[in-house]
């Protein structure tokens, strides 16, 4: 008996109706090739024509689609059904988009599904730790040989606990602009607003309003932003403050400090000193003269210089002599 047929004996079924996506995360290694329809094998040859196609549905038939619904960290279980109705196999590779889908039996390498035969192939969905609660949406794909595709729609609801919940963290402040990076730590996709606040010695030289930032947060994700800042003071020391909120309560604030000098001018005004300071060096070192008119003997510059013993006497205590 061929291969072909020893199979179809083997794994011929009934249809039976499957639930929607159960949660078993055991994935059976089983793939059913079913008669198709008795309308199908009682046909009289040459029914169908050489343009009949193959196509996929969910398991069980009256689905348009596949529909789970889970909490994070599950794995979910469903089957797909592909049926060749014509008169020579085919050979279909199913793959999914969206989500995190895994066949039975490998068959992203294709499998191999005779004339007016139905493959019955199951496959999980997992629904990733820490996914955010609310809906998602893939596909399952089949491809054929000749680059022919069909999908069926995969609906994915994840349950659990809406939390909000963000952080501002790596903030800094540099010369035209102030970096930041905010991380999502609940489970909802965020839309945040930021506020920015800078006071300095003589008062507030930053005050932006809150505004809303273009970026969707999605669950433990990570995004590093700039904020502008090109008429930032010259010559301040400020307090840079940043206030993060975003709806259902999630909100965080983080502060730094910077200093800012205008290095030109004090690296003008150092060369200042520096010249007068070489001045006043080279006064002290010009050639001084002692009382009696002779010259004195040059010594290393703040060196202490022997006066010259008075020529009419000495100082004493009581009249001089």
């Amino acid at each position: 008996m061929p291969s072909a047929a020893r199979a179809l004996t083997r794994h011929r079924c009934s249809p039976r109706t499957h639930a929607s996506l159960p949660a078993r995360a055991v994935l059976p290694a089983a793939l059913c090739l079913c008669a198709a329809w008795g309308a199908v094998a009682g046909a009289a040859p040459g029914a169908f024509a050489a343009s009949a196609q193959w196509s996929i549905a969910p398991a069980g038939g009256g689905r348009p689609s596949f529909y789970a619904e889970g909490p994070p960290g599950t794995v979910l279980q469903d089957t797909v059904s592909v049926t060749n109705p014509g008169r020579a196999p085919v050979v279909v590779r199913l793959s999914g988009t969206g989500l995190r889908t895994v066949f039975a039996e490998k068959a992203e390498n294709g499998i191999r599904v005779p004339a007016r035969t139905r493959a019955e192939v199951p496959f999980t969905v997992t629904v990733p730790a820490g996914t955010a609660p609310g809906d998602r949406s893939g596909a399952v794909v089949a491809r054929d040989t000749r680059g022919r595709t069909a999908t069926v729609p995969v609906r994915l609801r994840v349950g659990g606990p809406a939390l909000a919940a963000l952080t501002v963290e790596h903030l800094a402040v540099h010369a035209d602009r102030i970096t930041y990076e905010l991380v999502n730590r609940g489970t909802t996709v965020l839309v945040p607003r930021l506020a920015v606040r800078a006071d300095g010695v003589l008062g507030r030289v930053l005050d932006r309003a809150p505004r809303t930032l273009p970026v969707h947060l999605r669950p433990g994700a990570r995004v590093q932003l700039t904020e502008p800042w090109p008429d930032r003071p010259a010559l301040d020391a400020v307090d840079v403050r940043l206030t993060v909120k975003a709806p259902g309560g999630a909100h965080d604030t983080a502060t730094t400090s910077a200093r800012f000098v205008p290095w030109p001018t004090v690296a003008g005004t150092s060369g200042a000193l520096l010249v007068g300071t070489v001045a006043v060096l080279a006064v002290r070192r010009r050639p001084s003269r002692t009382a009696a008119g002779g010259p004195m003997t040059e010594g290393p510059p703040g060196a202490a210089v022997a006066e010259a013993p008075h020529p009419r006497g000495e100082l004493t205590e009581g009249a001089v002599k």
